[in-house]
């Protein structure tokens, strides 16, 4: 299991996984209310990391921006190697 941090950005053209200097970001095309821009990244996030959705849970920062999920099934270096390619 292994926690990674996320930056996510609602509203955006586009969903997708990058890679960012401050770590990880998750851009949703959903709006920030009730929760469906978190699971909106959630389900990106799961698929950017070839896991299942309900492998990917937020562990803290529901309502903020920046959340910390975790993801059950990996170790530090899978994770790593897994965002390099998305």
């Amino acid at each position: 299991m292994v926690r990674v941090t996320v930056r996510v950005v609602p509203r955006s053209s586009r969903t997708a996984v990058e890679a960012a200097p401050e770590g990880v970001r998750v851009r949703v095309r959903s709006a920030p209310e009730r929760g469906r821009a978190t699971e909106e990244a959630r389900r990106a996030l799961a698929e950017a990391l070839g896991v299942a959705p309900s492998a990917v849970r937020v562990v803290a920062g529901a309502t903020s921006r920046t959340k910390t999920f975790e993801v059950e099934g990996l170790e530090a270096a899978d994770l790593r190697r897994r965002l390099s390619g998305a």
